[in-house]
Order: structure tokens, then sequence, then C-alpha cells
């Protein structure tokens, strides 16, 4: 049962990225060029899930306004932009429909990760929040 709550988290995200130590972007956007990977989701109640392996739920947000997603055992793609203020917005998501296994947090994700709005880089780490019933995704650099 726990195993299925933890895979309760990410970004759809919100999610193929790569790099080091606090990630250089691309471009005037600090999120273009960068690749994430799920650490967390802490749910409204102050419940924290995480991942059984966080290179399944990873995002990638190309300087070229696509944004690529592995979501456990499906992958996802839309378009993306990002204001100086902290905004996020998405276009419409395409993804594959494979059915994951016990424990997986897919299905939460891709209910959730879509309604992310809003963003926020502290100490490396990428925060994902905004959705009605509130939490936020934390997410790593890809090293």
């Amino acid at each position: 049962m726990k195993s299925k709550s933890m895979m309760f988290a990410l970004a759809c995200i919100a999610i193929t990225f790569a790099f080091a130590n606090g990630q250089q972007s691309s471009g005037g956007n600090p999120l273009s060029g960068t690749s994430w990977q799920l650490v967390k989701f802490q749910g409204p109640d102050e419940r924290v899930f995480t991942p059984d392996d966080k290179s399944k739920y990873t995002i990638k947000f190309g300087s070229n306004g696509r944004i690529t997603a592995k979501v456990d055992c499906n992958t996802a793609s839309s378009t993306w932009r990002a204001t100086s203020s902290g905004r996020l917005e998405f276009g419409s998501w395409s993804r594959g429909s494979a059915k994951c296994g016990a424990g997986s947090l897919h299905d939460q994700i891709v209910r959730e990760g879509a309604a992310v709005r809003n963003f926020n880089i502290k100490d490396g780490h990428l925060f994902l929040s905004g959705m009605e019933a509130g939490g936020y995704y934390e997410l790593e650099p890809i090293r």
C-alpha cells in the first residue's frame, strides 16, 4: 500500500534531464535547457511521497519551448513557457498509455502534473506547485 501511495508524485510532469550541480540554463529563462528528476511530492495534508526510482520520473525543459517527460512506464511531451515571476504554463500534453506496475506514481502525476502553475528554484532544486488541491513537487538536477 505504501508504495502505491509513494507513486503519487510528479511534475506529469511534470518529466528526462541532465547536468550537474545547480544546472546551467540556456537563454534568459532559468528552466530553458535544464533536466530534472523527482525527489518527492508533498501533499496538502503534509504527507510525503517519494519515488522508488527517481530516474523513472524526469522532465526536460527544451530551449525550443518543448518539454519532454518520463513518467514511469510512459513518456509525455508538450510545449511550455515560464515567466520571470515564476509562472509556468503547459500546452496540450501527448503521452503514452501503457499501464504501469503496482506502486507507480504515474496516475497521480498525470492527473495533477498538468495543473502545475508555479515554479521556484531554491538551493539547486526545482519546486513545482500551484495545483488546485495544493502540495508541491521537488525535483533535483539530473547529474
